[in-house]
């Protein structure tokens, strides 16, 4: 343990300490509570509300009001929190995060919370990795909620906007981090305001906190519109790249990037018959070899996404749960489309896009709950302005954590792995093996079948009977594969509720989990591991290792090859050196680091366009608020007439070209008639300018009505605003593409990225301006 780790456990501690003095005057309520009847316990609901509506804060009623919740539980449920419980509720409150071991109870330690926030009527969402558990965690708690006078509502994907509307009216809603951040954006593309389906952002727990906030913050929410139709260049373009030899591309594996070498390039030029495939007017064909190049050589079948039902479905990389509703981007998802021989669907135009990270700093309040967040503390802090308090456990963790066991080849390490557990089996011990992707946990599962070991395979493929998989991996003789996804959020009980076979599963060493190689990250490791030893179960963990894993291959270097060849070992046997398993703990620190930059650098260039997104979305908002925007219109008008001055009348005289261009920008031709005008200075003439342009609209308004007229600022304004800003955020996202290029030069991309966006941000000001004076002055 770091210097750094035993100061943060001792903060802890002293945390716990301060929350342990909170827990004690909950208990001293217990009794006065418990006194109440059914009636009176529901009416505290009543009661809370009334003594916040007269000034008193959520915290002064905090105590009585965990203790109404406690006492709700026991007798809805049948369940009392137990003390960690309540003071992993007071952290979420605090709007920290509380890390807790897998199996102490997150879902009953978030309802205290949950319900204490929602007495300010401004709603509270409670954040999920996928629907089920949305739905299941909102079916659980909902009877405790409605005993105590609150409303629960969920929001799952294929809800209509109505449906959605009703559900965020209530005083908790659950939901996935996906449906709220994309609900956010579609609620500033609406054109009514009664459209809009999301109450304000005010309070959110985040549920499984570290893979929604870090794991999925590399990839951001897009909403993409239908563009171009698709051409026949992805056909042809995977076509050129399969006849292609391995020395005509050249992979750089660590970051995963691929170019064409300089025979690629040239049997590209013989391929599309044309002399220079770098020639700006090749740089459609250059760009879908490119993608195809990436469909064909870096992203895989059953790792990357999954074939289904005649479709490309993304799998989300941490979680190896399928993403639905996500595509690729930039014509990469028509590429494996092209690459699968599945049906080539339309290219996608980003119409509005957020990063989680950006999304989820909207709220008042963000707290969150996870058995594994520590080690992105730093993260947390950084990115959130959040704080993580590790929770002690209910009861001491029984399980042994076993050291790695390393073996030089994958080969050997399955053989292994293999033979471990039908060793285990034997015994009727029960064991869930974790892989890291799809074809992982079917070849393993092959493997097995061999051996005539009967088993589960939990992946994306099946993952509609994921929690029934799950439940069921604790149970004796039970041999379960899993993808990461290792089913979060549902506990495994040892025996799966039979309280004979229970003490069997315990008899012999509770759930033994076997992890067949390192992930990315130490946070996936502890995960795994937690399936194991909950609640004083008794539990036995270990991973198996090759030299030839992902990991070890890309990020150990030449260290571990150096210690590897030094250890002597027959084949089969494990490499046994401390010093090998240090190696190996580095290698992942060291992709923790780069996969952190990684998200550091998304929300960089994300903070550019997100002061711009708040600008158009305050603008928009206005309109649909219904505050008048003819001020507005007139600001326009007279920032339009500014600029144009500057440019014809400030350096030359060229009163001509004012006149033509503002007759060609949004004047009525033949209503500038400004008398002598070579006589006047250039602030008399945009003065005298501005005059006639009122005297113009003055008279529109009297022709369309005063009425019709605001009602068509309103339209005008909203249609030229979403036009322009999809087009802008197309142009940064391309702007970002090439922005690397920058580095070239010796110039920071992302201070690039900041400078030129600020331009064009203020090149769409300019034509938003012209654009919309434009269609209010020459059209009705």
């Amino acid at each position: 343990m770091s210097v750094l780790d035993k100061i943060m456990n001792k903060a802890d501690e002293a945390e716990i300490r301060v929350l342990n003095k909170i827990v004690d005057a909950i208990d001293d309520n217990e009794a006065k509570i418990q006194d109440l009847s059914d009636d009176e316990l529901k009416n505290m609901t009543n009661i809370f509300k009334d003594r916040l509506n007269k000034g008193e804060t959520l915290d002064d009623i905090l105590v009585e009001a965990f203790a109404v919740v406690r006492e709700a539980c026991k007798r809805v449920l049948g369940m009392r929190q137990y003390r960690v419980q309540l003071i992993g509720g007071i952290v979420l409150h605090q709007g920290k995060i509380a890390e807790m071991r897998t199996g102490e109870g997150k879902t009953l330690v978030a309802v205290a919370p949950v319900y204490l926030n929602a007495l300010s009527e401004k709603g509270v969402h409670v954040v999920t990795v996928n629907d089920y558990l949305a739905k299941r965690d909102k079916e659980i708690m909902q009877p405790v909620y409605e005993f105590l006078g609150m409303s629960v509502g969920v929001i799952i994907h294929g809800q209509d906007p109505i449906e959605r509307k009703a559900q965020y009216d209530s005083d908790i809603i659950y939901g996935t981090n996906n449906e709220y951040g994309f609900d956010y954006l579609r609620d500033n593309m609406v054109t009514r305001n009664e459209d809009k389906v999301q109450r304000e952002l005010n309070f959110a727990i985040v549920d499984e906190v570290d893979s929604i906030l870090i794991d999925e913050a590399r990839t951001p929410l897009i909403i993409s519109g239908t563009g171009e139709e698709s051409t026949k260049l992805y056909d042809i373009a995977n076509a050129f790249v399969e006849s292609l030899a391995p020395d005509d591309y050249e992979i750089e594996e660590k970051d995963n990037t691929i170019a064409l070498t300089e025979s690629g390039l040239k049997k590209s030029e013989s391929f599309f018959g044309i002399d220079n495939i770098t020639n700006i007017e090749n740089i459609e064909i250059y760009h879908h070899i490119n993608q195809a190049l990436r469909a064909n050589k870096l992203m895989e079948k059953d790792v990357d996404y999954v074939v289904k039902n005649n479709e490309i479905m993304i799998v989300d990389e941490f979680t190896g749960r399928i993403m639905d509703g996500r595509r690729y981007s930039d014509g990469l998802h028509q590429a494996i489309e092209a690459k699968e021989r599945v049906e080539i669907k339309r290219e996608s135009k980003t119409l509005a896009t957020v990063t989680f990270q950006n999304f989820f700093r909207m709220y008042k309040k963000l707290s969150g709950m996870t058995g594994t967040a520590k080690t992105e503390e730093a993260e947390f802090q950084s990115t959130y302005n959040i704080n993580v308090v590790t929770i002690p456990t209910n009861k001491p963790i029984l399980r042994a954590d076993l050291n790695d066991l390393v073996f030089r080849t994958e080969e050997e390490k399955y053989e292994a792995v293999v033979n471990e557990i039908a060793k285990i089996h034997a015994t009727k011990q029960p064991v869930l093996v974790g892989t890291v992707s799809i074809d992982k946990s079917e070849y393993l599962s092959g493997l097995l079948s061999k051996k005539g070991i009967k088993h589960e395979v939990l992946n994306a493929k099946n993952h509609s009977s994921e929690a029934d998989i799950v439940k069921k991996a604790g149970k004796l003789g039970a041999v379960t594969i899993a993808t990461n996804m290792a089913g979060r959020g549902t506990d495994i009980s040892l025996g799966d509720g039979d309280l004979v076979e229970e003490d069997e599963v315990k008899e012999l060493g509770g759930l033994y989990v076997i992890g067949t190689e390192r992930h990315e990250t130490r946070r996936i490791d502890n995960q795994l591991r937690g399936r194991s030893g909950r609640q004083g179960d008794p539990g036995t963990s270990r991973f198996f290792v090759s030299l030839e894993d992902e990991v070890i291959k890309l990020y150990g270097g030449n260290s571990i090859e150096k210690i590897a060849n030094r250890i002597k070992a027959e084949k089969g046997q494990p490499l046994e050196s401390k010093n090998l398993l240090k190696a190996v703990e580095r290698a992942q620190r060291g992709i923790e680091g780069r996969n952190f930059e990684i998200r550091k650098n998304v929300i960089k260039y994300d903070d550019t366009i997100n002061e711009q997104r708040k600008v158009i979305y305050a603008e928009r908002n206005k309109v649909l608020d219904d505050v008048s925007v003819e001020n507005e219109i007139q600001n326009m008008v007279r920032r339009v007439i500014e600029e144009t001055a500057n440019k014809y009348l400030v350096k030359q005289k060229d009163y001509y070209g004012y006149l033509k261009s503002l007759y060609s920008t949004f004047m009525p031709e033949n209503t500038l008639l400004i008398p002598d005008m070579d006589k006047k200075s250039v602030e008399e003439i945009i003065e005298y300018t501005y005059d006639l342009s009122k005297r113009v609209y003055d008279f529109k308004k009297i022709v369309v009505g005063m009425d019709e007229l605001k009602a068509l600022e309103k339209k005008v304004l909203l249609e030229v605003v979403d036009t322009h800003w999809i087009d802008h955020i197309d142009a940064m996202d391309q702007l970002r593409q090439c922005i690397g290029l920058s580095a070239i030069g010796q110039k920071d991309p992302v201070k690039e990225y900041t400078i030129q966006g600020y331009d064009m941000f203020e090149e769409l000001n300019d034509t938003i301006r012209k654009e919309t004076v434009k269609y209010l002055y020459k059209f009705s």
